[in-house]
């Protein structure tokens, strides 16, 4: 394994008002990731993905726990763990007034590497990203895409066994974030592991070898995204109703057919064998009750199905 934690920890202080309280953004985190693949961090905003990566990024230092990433102790030798990883930031890295190939050649003679390299490693890193045209200008002519590719070669430029990105698509647009699936990819082409935390389901599920999905500090499920899936059996009848949920819910109870249900506000989530077969007999069900159906949908589980059985909550709706 490249990557390996066991009950990581971190808390944060925070003040409201006259009181200070302790909160835990991760709780406990036990990962095993191995070499070349992509591995993904699936959750809403707070779940603790970002305090996760910062943590084995050595940006922040861990409460407790133990890591090892490609083979350097995270909490005896940051600096060994530092070199032999990289790190991409939601937030970006880019100077405005800085040229692509400038912050690329810069990066690399931070990390100890010869002019003359460094200057070869960026026009290879601007080849591989298709960066080269654009080489020259200043950073704040990029458009969003472009400058996350930037970004990437930045993590990359140093050959690192693992990389780190932070909500890698955040900000996209649609063609450019398939775009940078394709750069994430190339990653792994590229011999490096790569570690990305993400909110977006189709992300997860279209990138990851495998997932964690994280929810309040602590891991509720890992694993492929088919297999995560498997472990929802079934068709998923969604159907979005007038009124009170909750009553329409009772009204499957007894219902054979029904291997689960779960509520959101609106709507209700019924877990069966075929919902071809089921779908008239929910319909029938609810109108026998007066119940006025907005919609209804049938599909295959999906990873926010997933997260809905682990948590009792969509992770959209969150």
């Amino acid at each position: 394994m490249i990557i390996e934690t066991s009950a990581l920890r971190k808390s944060f202080r925070s003040r409201a008002g006259r009181e200070t309280k302790t909160v835990e953004a991760v709780r406990g985190v036990d990962l095993n990731v191995a070499e070349g693949e992509i591995f993904g961090f699936l959750g809403p905003n707070g779940a603790g993905k970002t305090t996760t990566l910062r943590m084995l990024a050595t940006l922040l230092e861990p409460d407790g726990g133990t890591a090892v990433i490609a083979g350097a102790d995270l909490r005896k030798n940051p600096g060994e763990v530092r070199r032999r990883i990289g790190y991409v930031a939601q937030g970006g890295s880019t100077w405005d007034d800085s040229t692509g190939r400038e912050e690329l050649v810069l990066h690399a003679r931070m990390y100890g590497i010869g002019k003359a390299e460094a200057r070869e490693r960026a026009a290879k890193a601007l080849e591989t990203f298709e960066l080269a045209e654009y080489a020259d200008r200043r950073c704040k002519t990029y458009s969003g895409g472009q400058r996350r590719r930037v970004d990437i070669a930045l993590g990359i430029i140093h050959s690192p066994k693992v990389v780190f990105l932070d909500e890698p698509t955040t900000g996209l647009d649609p063609q450019s974030r398939a775009h940078m699936w394709g750069e994430v990819r190339k990653l792994r082409e590229m011999g490096m592991t790569v570690f990305l935390t993400t909110h977006y389901l189709d992300e997860a599920d279209a990138l990851c070898d495998r997932l964690a999905i994280m929810d309040h500090g602590q891991i509720v499920a890992e694993g492929t995204p088919a297999d995560l899936k498997q472990e929802v059996l079934g068709d998923v009848v969604s159907v979005n109703v007038r009124g009170e949920v909750g009553k329409a819910a009772d009204l499957f109870d007894n219902a054979e057919y029904v291997r689960k249900l779960e509520t959101t506000e609106q709507a209700l989530r019924l877990y069966v064998e075929d919902g071809a077969t089921a779908i008239p007999h929910v319909l029938r069900t609810l109108d026998a009750d007066g119940v006025v159906i907005d919609g209804i949908e049938l599909h295959r589980p999906s990873l926010d199905d997933v997260f809905l059985a682990k948590t009792g909550r969509s992770l959209r709706e969150s």
